[in-house]
């Protein structure tokens, strides 16, 4: 088998020309998903260029509003090509005996039959086609206007045979919908609306993350055994699950395959963060804090807010493999500014009083937020590399409220040409469970399966004022780590979790070989990875089980490396798991 040839044409006068009207193209985020996901592909930036013998598929993106691209793009797949859209073709549609339908605004899928999804997923850009004749196609799901069970739109998915070829028209802009479930609609400039019954009153005068949320308060919360409601499901996740499920099969159907890389390092089973906010800064409370985390053994990060600790906390903390962070305070009820000049001000306080020469990592207080991506420019302009703001401040819009558990690089408006931030989010769940006005212990398991279905990061805040003073909380963060450690979690900072993403975004899939074996460039990366490879046909040592079953992360001994041909299921497709140990032998030439 050999490796799928995968163009992504993103015709770059056109993104030039859109932007320069003011218009987002979230179409590029194609990129960062699959990067994400660790598969190779090429960007083709003039679609006039297109050589398509060079490709097998080709993810038409962004795509010039003309004959001669669209001309080439049908002579692709007529020649025996695979032409993949996100919302997009609109020339196509009578060719292919279609009608467009109308833009529905927000609507709920259901999925393909192919990709099974715990629940009907958020979509928030789609044009649905509709076939003017029996023989236009193939559809595949549903798109619902409005809520789960409203009025059929279309469908999810149109396949289309061409000469001898295939073109596959999603109704979704998948890219789109992730950036949005992810970073919100529009820049946070006024109070969000709250919750209906009373359970997130954010309308309180403070901008903050959670002002700027696409989900609804009806349709996209459940409720735990004890009455917590919560956002249950990590819609962006799983529709780059989706959109990967669907590409691998396009790839495995001309015959060839798309490798992809394990989110986290062989070995290390699943990922948990615990982060704490160091609000009103006594050192009684830090020490408290640092005893049961010492009790968990567990390392953490700190977010510290100015005036901070006194130094022999900070010693204590990193003696004790613990991060130390900033705590950006910008809330005006406490004099906070919020500016370039007061963040730059502030991380540099912070190096100053606890002696760390680079800050890696920083939440802001309050998870104050304002605009669309100055918080990540202000990041960049002060090299910290990973943001944690992303997160709930109520009882009642804990969970995946931006549809993500996954650290991800987000994207900028058009006014910066939509590129991607050189920071690393790392979104939290929930805060300081069991507090009188915060959600309960419920909520802990719901949030880890999820986290472990999609395998993301199961990021959990607390604060040390909490900590000391409620038995309660501290009750919290040990079932927190019990619960995670019994699932096979991990703890990590979030300086670790920002140099392993940085460090595996490096490694490259370079080919297949002639026995199989996916190769790799390394990029100096050393840790063992586990690289997947999707294959038409199970082997017969797979066992029947749901569509998208899981492969297991637990935790193993380490030991010698060896070949492995196991077989598991990724995005329900079932996949050669190689483990990848060049490296192994260096790094234990001592023992």
């Amino acid at each position: 088998m050999k490796l799928a040839r995968l163009g992504v044409l993103i015709d770059e006068a056109t993104v030039k020309k859109r932007q320069k009207c003011g218009v987002n193209v979230f179409e590029c985020y194609i990129e960062e998903i699959l990067e994400h996901a660790g598969v190779a592909f090429t960007v083709i930036a003039d679609s006039g260029a297109l050589d398509t013998s060079m490709f097998d598929i080709v993810i038409a993106s962004v795509v010039p509003e003309n004959d001669a691209a669209a001309d080439l793009l049908w002579d692709f797949a007529q020649a025996g090509g695979t032409l993949i859209s996100y919302g997009g073709l609109g020339p196509f549609a009578k060719r292919l005996g279609c009608t467009q339908g109308a833009r529905p605004g927000t609507c709920y899928a259901r999925p393909p039959e192919f990709h099974a999804v715990p629940a009907a997923l958020r979509c928030l850009s789609a044009q649905p086609w509709h076939a003017d004749k029996e023989d236009s196609g193939t559809a595949h799901g549903e798109l619902h206007a409005a809520s789960p069970h409203g009025e059929l739109s279309g469908p999810v998915l149109h396949s289309f045979a061409v000469g001898k070829g295939t073109i596959h028209r999603w109704a979704v802009d998948i890219p789109a919908t992730v950036v949005y479930l992810q970073q919100g609609r529009g820049p946070v400039y006024q109070d969000g609306i709250p919750a209906p019954d009373g359970s997130a009153n954010i309308d309180e005068g403070i901008l903050k993350a959670d002002d700027e949320i696409s989900f609804d308060w009806q349709w996209d919360r459940s409720r735990t055994a004890t009455g917590m409601p919560y956002f249950a499901y990590p819609h962006a996740d799983y529709w780059r699950e989706m959109l990967l499920s669907h590409l691998i099969r396009c790839a495995l159907a001309t015959g060839r395959s798309l490798p992809l890389l394990d989110y986290w390092p062989e070995g290390t089973g699943r990922v948990a963060l615990i982060s704490f906010d160091s609000d009103f800064n006594e050192d009684e409370r830090a020490i408290i804090t640092l005893d049961v985390l010492k009790e968990l053994k567990i390392p953490s990060t700190w977010c510290m807010i100015e005036p901070g600790y006194s130094a022999q906390v900070y010693e204590r903390v990193q003696a004790e493999g613990h991060e130390l962070a900033l705590h950006y305070n910008a809330l005006e009820q406490e004099n906070g500014i919020w500016s370039l000049e007061e963040f730059t001000r502030q991380r540099l306080w912070m190096q100053e009083a606890t002696g760390v020469k680079q800050v890696t990592s920083s939440k802001n207080h309050y998870t104050r937020y304002e605009g669309w991506g100055e918080l990540f420019r202000w990041c960049e302009a002060n090299g910290v590399a990973a943001d944690q703001t992303r997160g709930p401040t109520k009882r009642g819009n804990v969970g995946f409220l931006f549809g993500t558990c996954h650290p991800y690089f987000p994207i900028a408006w058009c006014d910066e040409g939509n590129r991607r931030y050189d920071v690393l989010e790392i979104g939290f769940l929930t805060q300081d469970m069991n507090h009188p006005s915060l959600s309960d212990t419920s909520v802990i398991e719901p949030f880890l399966e999820q986290v472990a279905n999609v395998g993301g990061v199961g990021h959990f805040l607390f604060h040390q004022i909490h900590i000391h003073g409620l038995e309660p909380v501290r009750q919290a963060i040990r079932e927190v780590v019990q619960q995670a450690s019994q699932m096979g979690f991990t703890f990590w900072t979030s300086k670790q979790i920002n140099d392993w993403q940085r460090a595996r975004r490096k490694i490259q899939v370079t080919g297949i070989d002639e026995s199989g074996r996916v190769q790799l460039e390394r990029a100096g990366v050393e840790e063992s990875l586990a690289v997947w490879l999707p294959v038409s046909e199970a082997a017969e040592t797979i066992e029947p089980g749901e569509s998208r079953a899981i492969e297991s992360r637990e935790p193993r001994e380490p030991r010698e490396p060896r070949e492995s041909n196991e077989i598991v299921y990724r995005y329900g497709i079932p996949c050669i798991k190689q483990v990848e140990h060049s490296t192994w032998e260096e790094r234990n030439t001592d023992e």
